[in-house]
């Protein structure tokens, strides 16, 4: 069997760490990406020491440059991309008109154009590996607009579209495109964080539980088709309420838990 191989990006902590260190466990070659060189040494140092294989990299999502360098340096002589993780991203939650119109620009830049970077540079090695796929990190924010979350849920929202616009359009080359929906998760993005919907819902995924999501939605190629992954209890509730709740009750119910 050829080496699998997984690269992802915002992987220096949180879910992308928690992913890069499953996968390895697993026995995939783990291209792991960040602007945060530092923890990405620490990563490798761990990955190796267990026997694992990764290659690190700086790489600022944002930039199309960056993104053809380390994946042609990544995917090399071999050609193999089976997984591309696009996992990198940033929150900035209050009042809208509270937040800097820069933090809103930097959301939309790295957490959309990070993605349409990544997934449009990757395209022809994930063509070129039998039964490629890409995951997009989506988010509970992306059922219904939240507020004091809302150029976050929009742009995930704007990744949720092209989720299911790519694994239609894509299917044709054996590309799978799919989506995790966590809802809050105890990483450093949400360190502060006091908006209504956490104090109403709390703040109680973990990144180890949203990186074992991602390693058993990878393993669903095959099956019944699935693009969405709704992660943990609460995301599964929201989700299956709002596909069966007219547009008035999903207003109501986001009004009650946001406290709006």
């Amino acid at each position: 069997m050829p080496e699998r191989s997984i690269f992802i990006t915002g992987a220096a902590s949180g879910i992308g760490r928690e992913a890069a260190l499953l996968f390895a466990r697993k026995g995939y070659r783990v291209g792991a990406y960040d602007i945060d060189v530092s923890g990405l040494t620490t990563l490798a140092t761990e990955i190796n020491g267990f026997g694992g294989a990764a290659v690190t990299g700086a790489l600022d999502v944002t930039d199309p440059e960056q993104w053809s360098k380390q994946l042609a340096d990544f995917v090399g002589a071999s050609g193999r991309l089976d997984i591309l993780v696009n996992n990198a991203g940033v929150l900035s939650s209050g009042k809208f008109e509270s937040i800097s119109l820069a933090a809103h620009r930097r959301m939309v830049d790295i957490n959309v154009t990070g993605v349409l970077n990544g997934t449009h540079t990757a395209f022809s090695y994930l063509r070129d590996t039998s039964g490629a796929q890409v995951v997009n990190m989506c988010s509970a924010s992306a059922i219904y607009g939240q507020p004091e979350l809302a150029t976050y849920g929009a742009t995930k929202f704007a990744v949720r579209g092209l989720t299911e616009a790519l694994d239609l359009e894509w299917a044709e080359h054996d590309i799978r495109v799919i989506a995790l929906w966590p809802l809050f998760v105890q990483t450093a993005m949400v360190t502060g964080m006091d908006t209504g919907s956490t104090r109403s819902l709390g703040i109680k995924l973990t990144a180890t539980e949203v990186a074992q999501e991602l390693w058993d939605a990878t393993r669903g190629a095959g099956r019944m088709p699935k693009v969405h992954y709704p992660v943990g209890v609460q995301a599964k509730a929201l989700l299956a309420a709002s596909r069966f709740s007219p547009a008035w009750l999903s207003r109501l119910t986001n009004k009650r838990l946001t406290g709006t």
